[in-house]
């Protein structure tokens, strides 16, 4: 599996993370950070942030004029070639293949030479060269293709996995190679809409839809699960949180009335949308889904399941909302902004005290691999005492001189 960045860089970094949060909570002293840093250092490029948005727009600029040179120059070089009818569009998709290609060369020769990692140029470099490869994949199915009345960019079109099957291949080898989560997410909407022309050219696809949706959810929630478990997972750590997120949230619109009720309507060409079938089963999956992430939030606890439970839950009051009214809208947000500011209020204040496994202070550790044990990593490999500390070490009340004498480490 070809990595574009050096994998140590992201484990480095997180290990980094991590002793930082320990030493603001006095675990460890700054002499151990500063020994913890000196193990592990980071020995790629990146910015501050106002930096990385400059450098992304600045390459973004400077690749978008390179290109529109290099369209000008294949276009001026064609005029003598006779490329029918066709032939703005085989220019057009020359020249972002070419600039696609010259982009990925680019991008690989900078994090080699340069060492960036997620700097904004390389970023800039990555999503505009992607984009320029799909729109030259575009062109030359539009060129090829049979001529056919209407638009071919219709999701129920059979000439649209012409167009998603090689953009999904290259969204996903990207994910593979530069773990970029915008790229990850991508080519997973890009694999739902596959899913979707595929249904809707058959008579029964359009209610197996949501149900399928649902189901690819499911099947990338254990995928995500399954790659979290390999030795690289610092590598692919922010693609997988993101596709996590995502496939939370497609689990919930899947079965969420509104989308379906909604989306069937713009399927079908209906202005106002109809009752749908099975509507008692879209109820149900409508109210349960959002309390089922909660409760698993809660119980694990796991944030990105609490944060999804949340906003599906505020969705799902949107969904009844929009299709019966009880009480005029300024009203209703009034009375509901009141009502989750003193229960937030009221959950601070008991949580103050950690409860049940829940707290109010900060998850410093919510980012942390589950099952790596980073502290007792470092300490092994940084801390100046004869043996490795055990599962259950606390840092920080030893005592100079003393060398755990008098029963303190």
């Amino acid at each position: 599996m070809i990595k574009a960045y050096n994998p140590t860089w992201a484990h480095q970094e997180a290990l980094r993370q991590a002793a930082r949060r320990w030493q603001r909570r006095g675990q460890i002293s700054q002499p151990q950070l500063q020994t913890i840093n000196e193990t592990y250092p980071l020995d790629f490029y990146r910015p501050v942030i106002y930096l990385r948005i400059l450098l992304f727009l600045l390459v973004a600029l400077g690749y978008f004029a390179a290109t529109g040179i290099l369209g000008l120059f294949i276009y001026s070089a064609g005029q003598d070639q006779s490329f029918g009818s066709n032939h703005e569009e085989i220019v057009f998709g020359i020249t972002c293949l070419l600039a696609s290609l010259g982009g990925h060369s680019l991008l690989l020769n900078i994090i080699r030479s340069s060492r960036t990692y997620r700097a904004g140029s390389d970023q800039a470099l990555l999503y505009i060269s992607l984009g320029l490869a799909a729109a030259a994949i575009f062109c030359f199915v539009e060129t090829g293709r049979p001529s056919i009345g209407g638009d071919w960019l219709t999701l129920n079109s059979p000439y649209l996995p012409l167009l998603l099957l090689p953009v999904l291949g290259l969204l996903i080898l990207a994910s593979v190679s530069y773990a970029d989560p915008l790229v990850a997410a991508t080519a997973y909407l890009t694999g739902l809409a596959l899913v979707a022309n595929i249904l809707l050219r058959f008579g029964s696809g359009r209610l197996l839809l949501p149900f399928a949706v649902m189901a690819a959810a499911a099947g990338l929630y254990y995928l995500v699960r399954r790659l979290g478990q390999r030795a690289d997972y610092w590598y692919y750590r922010s693609c997988l949180l993101t596709l996590q997120a995502l496939a939370l949230a497609t689990f919930y619109l899947g079965g969420n009335y509104l989308v379906v009720r909604e989306a069937n309507a713009a399927l079908s060409g209906e202005l106002i949308s109809q009752q749908l079938p099975f509507a008692l089963v879209f109820y149900l999956l409508t109210a349960v889904i959002p309390l089922v992430y909660l409760a698993y939030g809660l119980h694990r606890p796991n944030r990105v399941w609490l944060l999804t439970g949340l906003a599906a839950l505020a969705f799902s009051g949107y969904t009844v909302r929009f299709y019966h009214s009880v009480l005029p809208p300024t009203l209703a947000s009034a009375l509901l902004g009141a009502f989750l500011v003193a229960l937030m209020a009221l959950a601070l204040r008991y949580l103050r005290t950690p409860r049940h496994g829940l707290t109010a202070a900060s998850d410093d550790e919510a980012t942390e691999r589950p099952g790596l044990n980073l502290e007792a990593l470092i300490v092994a490999q940084t801390a100046h005492a004869p043996q490795a500390p055990e599962p259950g070490f606390q840092f920080g009340g030893g005592q100079s001189g003393g060398g755990g004498a008098e029963g303190q480490w």
